[in-house]
């Protein structure tokens, strides 16, 4: 009664098979209605004790393009140092598109985040994972739309606060480049660039403890 029909079964499962974290972009502009749609579908996430903790700020302004992907770049760099002998092998990698793709996007958690004790008193960071939710409801949103996003992570909290004004307890949390695609990458990128490998889902799935081999239909 409450299943989907299977056209629509098929459709969410095709989303999820096939969103990729993006970074090569055109510069077209992205229709405001549709980026309308894709910032109400991160909305409707679910957040722990429904606090909502997303806060999503437009980049329009040319300038702070730029100043955010100096930010970036600084990181890029500060982030190969520490990978020590793949050195070389990060730093030929695209990590980010801010100044190519049509629209980006910065999440950032709230301020004001320690009256929200439900579901978090104990788990805290249950804010971060919230804002996470919402996140992948615009992705796969964009997917469907054939928009591509990407998420950066490389950058100094504290600074790109700063750049942007927010207030004392607010953090960004991610950079979201949006905007079309000449095509999606066929598997996730660092895995076509040999970079990482999907690990087998039988080896993450365990079963009434800890490295518990599951036997069930879950790690099959």
């Amino acid at each position: 009664m409450n299943r989907y029909n299977d056209t629509d079964i098929a459709a969410v499962y095709r989303a999820i098979r096939e969103r990729r974290d993006m970074r090569h972009f055109r510069p077209d502009p992205v229709d405001p209605e549709l980026l309308a749609r894709l910032l109400q579908a991160a909305h409707l996430a679910p957040s722990v004790g429904f606090m909502q903790p997303w806060r999503f700020i437009r980049i329009s302004n040319p300038q702070l393009r730029r100043d955010m992907h100096a930010l970036v770049e600084a990181e890029r760099v500060r982030t190969a140092a520490a990978l020590g002998e793949r050195e070389d092998e990060f730093m030929r990698l695209k990590v980010e598109g801010i100044l190519d793709c049509g629209e980006v996007l910065v999440a950032a958690l709230m301020d004001g985040r320690e009256r929200h004790v439900f579901g978090r008193r104990t788990l805290p960071e249950m804010d971060l994972a919230s804002v996470a939710c919402a996140i992948q409801n615009m992705w796969l949103a964009a997917r469907a739309e054939g928009l591509g996003l990407g998420w950066v992570s490389l950058f100094d909290p504290i600074a790109l606060g700063q750049l942007l004004g927010l207030p004392e307890g607010a953090k960004a949390v991610a950079i979201l480049c949006i905007g079309h695609v000449d095509q999606f990458y066929a598997k996730p990128m660092l895995e076509q660039e040999n970079w990482a490998r999907r690990q087998p889902l039988q080896e993450l799935v365990f079963e009434n403890g800890w490295n518990n081999v599951a036997d069930s239909a879950v790690s099959r």
